[in-house]
């Protein structure tokens, strides 16, 4: 997912107020849906990647996960390879049951993950949704734009990622929401959950990394 940080250099608002895009078929949903949100640049997808997403649609028994290919990641320097061989990336490799992949931000002109967040809950509402991240990405979300109310507005599903397990429990978000944590028990029962709620999903690692991939000669 794109995202900035909450400064003048932060990708700021909805471009242009921009109304409603057309929901492609694949995003139709239904009410009681329990929804992941994955979001990510995916430069390149990588079986990491897939390996996130198969964990938690596994583990909190989500209907789907929806892969929400980024433009760009405004934290991140390096510009992303255009976004449309990224989006046929993605859908070769999240080619399973239950997997979707959307240019949602692209097409509404969303620029913070707060701001897609809200419209998706106000063009679904009764649909349960809940935000999907690495490890490698908790411990730098209080630098993403409006964190506090991406956690005041959907349940959060943290699964682990190498390198990452010590730095993103003693993550500013992490002490914050100590409280908040769901543990093992009860998972499937977290996008139902009444925020703030999270939980960290131990798993078998999967050293895949986009930065790797890109290092290849």
């Amino acid at each position: 997912m794109s995202e900035g940080r909450s400064s003048p250099m932060a990708r700021g608002r909805l471009v242009s107020s921009p109304g409603p895009a057309p929901a492609l078929r694949s995003e139709m949903l239904a009410r009681g849906m329990k929804i992941g949100l994955f979001g990510g640049t995916f430069d390149p997808p990588h079986e990491g990647h897939l390996h996130v997403a198969e964990a938690a649609k596994r583990r909190l028994g989500l209907d789907r996960v929806w892969w929400l290919v980024s433009p760009q990641n405004p934290l991140k320097q390096r510009r992303a390879l255009e976004l449309e061989s990224r989006m046929a990336a993605v859908a070769a490799l999240a080619d399973r049951p239950g997997m979707v992949v959307s240019d949602l931000e692209s097409r509404l002109g969303c620029n913070r993950t707060i701001d897609l967040i809200r419209v998706l809950q106000r063009r679904y509402p009764g649909v349960h949704f809940v935000w999907l991240m690495g490890a490698d990405n908790l411990k730098s979300f209080h630098r993403w734009s409006q964190w506090r109310e991406i956690f005041a507005s959907v349940p959060i599903a943290v699964i682990s990622r190498p390198h990452d397990s010590v730095r993103a429990r003693l993550a500013p978000a992490v002490r914050m929401h100590a409280n908040s944590r769901l543990r093992d028990q009860g998972l499937a029962a977290l996008p139902l959950k009444k925020t703030p709620a999270w939980t960290y999903l131990t798993e078998p690692l999967n050293w895949h990394s986009s930065t790797a991939l890109r290092a290849r000669p």
